[in-house]
């Protein structure tokens, strides 16, 4: 074994030996099938604290000629599988940590001779040195050693991306991979070339010097959705474990809605931060996690770009909406931004918003990630006015609970004066200016947009969430340019309370209306039990 080459199955081991460990050794059914084919190539993108690196880690312990690794996969997925002795324990491995590399050298060229320079020490300390050519050339060096033992590798890249997010100039960039492409294209000595990082390959020009490698990201994660992160079921498993409230785990870190196809046959996946669901086992308590080792200075700075629209969008998504886009524009770049949807897509990539692939829209996955967009916004004095919205919700809220109907119109009337990009041309932009300004009512409601009724859709529902069920349910109906009582009849005469019969008697019915000469008008009425 060595430090690069064969290296030792410790990490994974350590891996497995903490508190909370869930197999994901499905994943290398998925790399066998991939060896040796045109699909060999794989790259996976996903957010910090995935779980990329201990997937690298488990690959690595699985696939390495260095140690006999067979009992260390005895019970779980993969040692039933039919493909479980296909790599096992059968190539060279080569695993490299590019951000260990980058951190120790000043310039892309240093770096990468200081990794030819390490990686060759191994490979000189496991084979006679006389058969390398060219020792200073790691990709010749490595096809001598296929030519040598007629034995393939299996090349694993862990924060491959790390160069590209520091180096942000094409000529920066360009020799890295140029580096990387001659060590993986075509090489007879590759069976496996295995890479993650937080972005898809970098793209440039007419081509991408990488574009053998399959990409499997946050946009398009195809058969692999379940391999990084935490499913529903497996966090299930660990509240029951450790005796938390599942509830309590989707409101806080659900969101991250993700589509695989295997074989043909379309399954969804809600996929939960193994950093958050971790951190509130062993903690007993749920809290923002993912972000805590690092500022979030970064998210700030992308929302302060504002590019075409972008305070617009993400009004609208803090307000509970999503958002179209389109994610084909996104050059896999974080220094240059065009537009709008190059920034929102960057934001899916780095774990700030979720991708639907089927309504091709963005949205702001859960409590957690929200609550890091209200941290960044409250240090911009241009979301000033969104920051003091927010925080005045808490009145607002409690103005509804008093069916105080004069606080709850001047509050939205408010609202609607100091969030200048949010103008009213239909009931549509009335309901974000609403969920907005009740933005706090969401630590004890469920809030629905849209909720299907007896003959039609309430525009707005709050729903008391399981521990808050002495707060009432509350319909609000909107309307522009008509009046409140005419909101409030309709509530009514589509059976609106139907819908929500199990709050009769703990249930609110508010009606506002907007119009250019009156103003904001409400109207809240208490549901009367049947």
């Amino acid at each position: 074994m060595g430090v690069y080459l064969n290296p030792s199955s410790r990490n994974f081991r350590r891996s497995l030996n903490s508190e909370i460990y869930v197999d994901k050794t499905k994943l290398i059914a998925f790399t066998n099938h991939c060896l040796n084919t045109q699909q060999g190539y794989i790259s996976v993108s996903r957010p910090r604290r995935f779980g990329k690196t201990m997937a690298a880690d488990m690959l690595a312990a699985y696939y390495t000629m260095g140690e006999d690794t067979r009992e260390l996969f005895r019970g779980m997925e993969i040692y039933t599988d039919d493909s479980f002795e296909t790599g096992l324990n059968q190539y060279y491995v080569i695993k490299i940590d590019m951000q260990s590399f980058m951190t120790k050298e000043n310039s892309v060229e240093d770096m990468l001779a200081r990794l030819t320079r390490f990686v060759m020490m191994d490979l000189k300390k496991q084979f006679p040195e006389d058969i390398f050519r060219d020792p200073e050339d790691l990709s010749e060096s490595i096809a001598d050693v296929f030519m040598e033992t007629g034995r393939q590798f299996v090349l694993l890249i862990d924060e491959w991306d790390c160069v590209m997010r520091r180096y942000h100039t094409l000529e920066e960039q360009i020799p890295y991979l140029d580096f990387l492409r001659n060590l993986t294209k075509d090489q007879p000595y590759i069976a496996l070339a295995y890479m993650t990082g937080i972005l898809p390959i970098k793209k440039y020009g007419e081509h991408s010097t990488l574009n053998m490698f399959y990409e499997y990201s946050m946009t398009d994660s195809a058969q692999i959705s379940d391999s990084f992160g935490f499913t529903e079921e497996e966090v299930i498993s660990l509240c029951e474990q450790y005796g938390m409230d599942f509830q309590g785990a989707r409101e806080w870190y659900d969101g991250y809605h993700l589509v695989s196809s295997p074989e043909g046959d379309r399954k969804e996946y809600s996929i939960y931060s193994p950093k958050s669901i971790v951190e509130s086992m062993l903690r007993h308590r749920y809290d923002t996690y993912w972000n805590q080792t690092e500022t979030y200075d970064a998210l700030k700075n992308y929302i302060k770009l504002n590019k075409d629209g972008l305070k617009d969008a993400i009004v609208e998504m803090l307000s509970g909406g999503s958002v179209e886009i389109d994610t084909g524009v996104f050059k896999n770049d974080m220094a240059e931004f065009h537009n709008r949807d190059e920034v929102l897509t960057l934001l899916v990539h780095l774990g700030y918003l979720i991708y639907n692939q089927d309504s091709q829209k963005v949205t702001i996955p859960n409590k957690e990630i929200a609550a890091e967009f209200l941290r960044s916004i409250r240090e911009i004095d241009s979301w000033s006015e969104v920051a003091d919205s927010v925080q005045e919700s808490r009145s607002l809220l409690k103005a509804l609970w008093n069916m105080d109907s004069d606080a709850v119109a001047a509050g939205v009337v408010k609202a609607h004066q100091e969030i200048s990009v949010l103008k009213y041309n239909d009931e549509n932009s009335l309901s974000c200016v609403i969920t907005l300004s009740f933005y706090f009512a969401r630590e004890y409601y469920m809030i629905i947009r849209e909720l299907p009724t007896g003959k039609g859709y309430a525009d707005i529902c709050f729903l008391p969430r399981p521990h808050h069920l002495d707060k009432p349910a509350c319909v609000i109906e909107l309307k522009y340019k008509k009046s409140v009582e005419a909101a409030i009849d309709q509530i009514k005469k589509n059976h609106y309370p139907e819908a929500l019969k199990d709050y009769q008697g703990n249930l609110l019915l508010c009606g506002i209306n907007y119009n250019e000469k009156k103003g904001h008008e409400c109207v809240i009425e208490k549901m009367k039990k049947v």
